[in-house]
């Protein structure tokens, strides 16, 4: 954020803990009657609707979220730990909202204009502003405490479908807050057990942010606030401005983590995934922004393909171990999360629901985030694909729009890495936002093969190792040179044509006019090569400019680079940049056509063998048909 950090001080909180407590324990609030839709009809589950419209009226009813809580174990006067803990959360984000709404008072003229509104009645123009400032107080409020939810309350069982919002009333914060409870309180009604509470109250912070933010615009005033920066140690609860965090803690990571020297072959894919470890980790918290995002070079998303069996999983592990490890040194959160097939959902919006949540985890601007989407072909749908589900469909459509949509911003904290064995099934548009392409190959050569059966069969043998310099194929650099150098000349048949034809014709590239033609050639022969491939090009280009070895000494303290300001980091960066090349340009427009080419190659033969199999099924239908009119059996 643009502002300092703000500490609010437990006497701050504390002063607001007795009205707090008479909120939880109980409230009369105004409802409008038809909000439930009429009483409802018994041993039904559905709603008596009355003929004559009863939209103007508005009744009173009590609300006691603490007996509401204690209800869902009736046959025990205590609270168990779980009610206990949401009742007190509950509490305790009443008097942090009225506190962080104190806060914003102070920052705009609403505390003088409370102050003599006290001594008498405000007049003329005061009376507008004191009206506009008290409501944006009220959202302030609302927003602190659905946030302050959504990050204290923990659960991991599956979030309920049948919440509403509740009736914001925006008139003062105490206002907004009861109608807050009063929706709480019917959300927490319809628990299973006590279980169930904790991801009731989740739901329904969510619920109320989402809702809070469709009605941000309505609000003036509220400038104030935007830049604010809050934190509450005590309960490891920040506000960033109207930011939401993802609100769930952050748990150890528990997988089996990889070394670079256990990933056999792979080599640029292997050589750039250790570069992003490092780019990650060179993101200050303070400015919330990365010195590569800057100057270029970072890697936002990719996707790596490859056969079965070739190592995705275990690229996927070297990088989470990576950066867990340098994470712990510098003393800061990182989050690791996959999207898999098992958060598509049968219900209808559940799915896209999910994939936001994934996106907010990941994206949250206090953690390092490192996210992937395996199988993504399984997981996202083509857009054509009639046979897909609708949850896939949403899923594409998230995806699409968090990764280069009109609101996504990238500061540098997180990566995104989609895997699959099929990229040609991923829609297009989708497979174009990944600004990096990985061959995810495996083993190729003898030395590799040679090399991944050591490592893989142990030590538990006297078999001589022979002639052979053992991991002596995987040295990184040496690897990356020749991976990249072949690359000079394209790989795959299509574009290979298009190459020797540009070669004969023009001869060696050497103006950016030479590179121009070159590229419009490419689209000529593959019409997805469109403008977003040109984009991913050049910033594959500026990531091999920024192709620069941080010494591991850098990350083996805290203070030796990530501990440093933003200023200094981008200096110690931008010292290392060098210019890019010709073959640079050359190679990284060969990989990334070469990619496009494979998947429309891939893509063909797939339609291809459909055809043929269609065509052999028909014959087949057609012998057994005749056999069957040439018994008499055909309209038997």
């Amino acid at each position: 954020m643009d502002t300092g950090l703000t500490t609010l001080l437990e006497a701050d909180i504390e002063k607001h803990r007795a009205l707090a407590q008479s909120f939880i324990t109980r409230i009369v609030v105004l409802e409008d009657s038809s909000a439930r839709g009429g009483r409802e009809l018994a041993g039904t589950g559905r709603r008596f609707v009355p003929t004559v419209s009863t939209g103007s009226v508005r009744r009173t009813r009590e609300v006691e979220l603490t007996r509401t809580v204690q209800a869902v174990r009736p046959d025990d006067q205590l609270l168990s730990p779980a009610q206990h803990t949401l009742l007190y959360r509950a509490r305790r984000g009443l008097s942090v909202a009225m506190a962080v709404a104190d806060v914003f008072a102070k920052s705009t003229a609403l505390e003088d204009l409370q102050a003599k509104n006290a001594r008498s009645p405000l007049e003329g123009e005061d009376v507008a502003v004191y009206k506009r400032l008290l409501s944006a107080a009220a959202y302030v409020a609302a927003f602190t405490f659905a946030s302050y939810l959504l990050q204290t309350v923990e659960s991991d069982a599956e979030a309920p479908n049948d919440l509403r919002e509740p009736e914001y009333v925006f008139d003062t914060q105490q206002d907004v807050l009861k109608a807050l409870v009063s929706g709480l309180d019917g959300a927490l009604a319809g628990a299973k057990d006590e279980a169930d509470l904790p991801a009731r109250a989740r739901a329904y912070a969510t619920v109320v942010l989402e809702g809070l933010l469709q009605r941000k615009s309505r609000f003036d005033g509220l400038g104030a606030f935007e830049n604010a920066h809050i934190r509450i140690e005590k309960d490891d609860f920040t506000i960033d401005g109207f930011d939401v965090a993802p609100g769930r803690k952050a748990k150890p990571l528990v997988m089996q983590f990889r070394k670079p020297e256990e990933v056999v072959g792979n080599h640029i894919a292997k050589y750039q995934a250790l570069k992003l470890a490092k780019m990650l980790m060179a993101y200050d918290f303070d400015r919330q922004l990365n010195p590569f995002v800057e100057l270029g070079g970072f890697l936002f998303t990719f996707i790596g393909d490859g056969a079965p069996g070739t190592g995705k999983t275990t690229l996927i592990q070297m990088i989470a171990g990576l950066v867990n490890d340098y994470a712990q040194v510098a003393g800061v959160p990182f989050h690791y999360e996959n999207f898999g097939v098992d958060q598509i959902s049968s219900y209808q919006g559940k799915s896209g629901q999910n994939c936001r949540q994934f996106i907010n985890n990941v994206m949250n601007p206090r953690v390092i985030g490192f996210g992937t989407i395996d199988d993504v072909d399984q997981v996202a749908a083509k857009r054509s694909d009639d046979r897909a589900s609708a949850g896939q469909h949403e899923i594409t459509g998230v995806l699409m729009d968090a990764f280069s949509g009109a609101g996504t911003v990238i500061r540098g904290n997180c990566s995104f890495g989609m895997f699959s064995n099929y990229p040609e099934n991923v829609d297009d548009a989708l497979r174009q936002r990944a600004g990096a392409r990985w061959l995810v190959d495996g083993p190729q050569t003898r030395e590799d093969y040679i090399d991944i059966f050591v490592l893989l069969a142990g030590k538990n043998h006297n078999i001589p190792l022979g002639e052979h310099d053992l991991y002596a194929a995987q040295e990184i650099k040496r690897a990356v040179e020749a991976a990249y150098e072949q690359y000079s000349k394209p790989q795959e048949e299509g574009l290979r044509k298009v190459y020797e034809r540009f070669m004969d014709e023009r001869g060696e590239p050497k103006t950016l006019a030479d590179i121009g033609e070159y590229l419009h050639r490419i689209k000529q022969a593959e019409p997805r090569f469109t403008g977003r491939a040109i984009k991913n090009v050049t910033d594959a280009i500026k990531m091999r400019a920024m192709d620069i070895e941080l010494p591991d000494e850098w990350f083996e303290t805290r203070d030796a680079f990530m501990g440093k300001s933003y200023e200094e980091k981008k200096a110690m960066v931008a010292e290392l940049r060098r210019p890019f090349t010709m073959d640079m340009v050359m190679q990284e427009i060969n990989r990334y056509a070469d990619s496009e080419f494979r998947y429309a190659d891939k893509s063909d033969d797939a339609a291809v063998d459909k055809l043929i199999r269609d065509a052999r099924l028909r014959e087949r239908a057609i012998a057994e048909i005749e056999s069957l009119k040439a018994r008499g059996l055909w309209n038997a």
